[in-house]
C-alpha cells in the first residue's frame, strides 16, 4: 500500500555492498599476510649450537682472557669498575686504606710462627729454653689476637658513622681483619696507601 512505501524505503537495510565499503573504510589492512603459528614459532627459535664451534670456543677464550686481565690490571691499581665483586664498593675501599695505613701485628704473625718454629729446634736439647720460646710464642698469639679485636672495634665504629649502617655490607669488619693478617706485599688488591697515612 501507499502508505507503508515511505517507512519501507527508511527502514531498507543497506545493501551488503555498502556495508563492506563502510568496513573496508574503517579498517586498515597492515598490508601483509598474517604468519601462520609454524612460521611464527620457526622464526623464534635459534640454535643452542654454534655453527662453528672452533670460532665460538675462540671467541670465548679470548673474552675470557681479556677479562682476567682486566681484572688482573685492577688488583694491581685499584680500578674499582673490574674489582672482584668481593672487593667492590667505597666501603670495601676504606677498609682496605685503613688496614694498609696501620701497623698489624697480624701480618708478621707466619714470619713469627716460622722463625718459633726454628728456635723450638734450635732449644730442643734445653727444655728451659723451648719454654721460654713456647713462652714468647703464645705471648706473640695473644698480642696478635688483642691487636685484631682492636681492628675489628674500631672498623665497627668506623664503617656505620662514615658510609650509614645500611650501606655497610655483611662481613665488612671480617674482611678487614682477614686482609691485616696478610703480608702487605702479598695483599689483593694492592696497597694504594703508604704506611701512616689517613684513608680517604
Amino acid at each position: 500500500m501507499p502508505v507503508f512505501s515511505r517507512n519501507r524505503s527508511a527502514a531498507e537495510p543497506k545493501t551488503p555492498a555498502a556495508t563492506s565499503e563502510s568496513a573496508a573504510g574503517s579498517v586498515t589492512s597492515k598490508g601483509r599476510p598474517t604468519p601462520t603459528r609454524k612460521a611464527a614459532e620457526a622464526a623464534r627459535k635459534r640454535p643452542l649450537v654454534p655453527a662453528d664451534r672452533k670460532v665460538a670456543a675462540k671467541a670465548q677464550r679470548a673474552s675470557s682472557k681479556e677479562a682476567r686481565d682486566r681484572e688482573y690490571q685492577a688488583l694491581q691499581t685499584g680500578d674499582d669498575r673490574y674489582l672482584p665483586l668481593r672487593d667492590k664498593g667505597p666501603v670495601k675501599r676504606f677498609i682496605r686504606d685503613y688496614v694498609d695505613a696501620r701497623r698489624n701485628l697480624g701480618e708478621y704473625m707466619i714470619i713469627l710462627a716460622l722463625v718459633m718454629m726454628f728456635a723450638t729446634l734450635l732449644t730442643a736439647k734445653y727444655p728451659m729454653a723451648t719454654w721460654v720460646v713456647l713462652i714468647v710464642m703464645y705471648v706473640l698469639i695473644l698480642a696478635t689476637l688483642v691487636d685484631a679485636y682492636i681492628l675489628s672495634r674500631r672498623l665497627k665504629k668506623l664503617l656505620p658513622a662514615r658510609f650509614g649502617e645500611a650501606a655497610v655490607p655483611r662481613g665488612s669488619v671480617m674482611y678487614g681483619v682477614t686482609r691485616a693478617f696478610q703480608l702487605r706485599r702479598m695483599r689483593l688488591p694492592k696497597p694504594q696507601v703508604a704506611r701512616g697515612q689517613s684513608p680517604a
